[in-house]
């Protein structure tokens, strides 16, 4: 793909209530926020966030990376950024030896494979840097798309794509409380950008 492609940021997390429950539901959000920088208008944000009434959390952090890379109307260079190992660790390492595996593991059936191909359909049209970070450390976007997750689970919400962002009204409000003062909107770096290598076909 040509350098001239949108250089996308998205923050994505992901929530799963009563896990330490036994027989009973497990209700379930994905969420985050996708920003964009233009020129003239600075960062343009959309957030997104799904729930199901009874899941894992594992499964929710995959649909956390299928809506928004969907929703990207063109191919786009991605700087993904997540606090789930499990989806960053396989989309940069296990999706390969599943591949040549004819999709199975050592140890038997690939947990939520029609989900992971889903997922490498929707990916496949983008060139990603899939990037992990610490859960609950003080990363102001994680924090906020922590927040919309837990929302989307407890209320069992589902935006429909990509909406309108409350991230500028939710970091102004952490900072009049002292919070994230050392965040500033400030244009990407994009000499930074290292794709993670091809993805195998789902």
């Amino acid at each position: 793909m040509p350098t001239t492609d949108p250089l996308i940021h998205i923050y994505a997390d992901e929530s799963c209530l009563g896990n330490q429950f036994k027989n009973k539901a497990r209700p379930g959000g994905a969420a985050g926020l996708v920003e964009f920088f233009h020129e003239k208008r600075g960062w343009v944000r959309r957030d997104f966030w799904v729930s199901e009434p009874d899941t894992t959390n594992n499964r929710m952090a995959i649909r956390s990376a299928i809506l928004p890379l969907a929703a990207l109307k063109a191919p786009s260079r991605v700087v993904f950024t997540t606090d789930s190992r499990y989806l960053v660790d396989a989309m940069t390492q296990w999706v390969h030896g599943w591949a040549a595996r004819g999709w199975t593991r050592k140890t038997g059936e690939i947990e939520n494979l029609e989900l992971w191909k889903e997922l490498l359909r929707t990916a496949s049209r983008h060139r990603i840097m899939w990037r992990w970070v610490k859960g609950h450390a003080g990363h102001p976007q994680n924090e906020y798309a922590n927040d919309l997750a837990i929302r989307a689970a407890t209320k069992q919400l589902n935006s429909g794509g990509l909406v309108e962002s409350g991230f500028d009204a939710w970091i102004a409000t952490q900072q009049e409380r002292d919070k994230f003062l050392d965040f500033f909107a400030i244009p990407p770096d994009e000499a930074g950008f290292k794709p993670a290598r091809a993805l195998p076909r789902g």
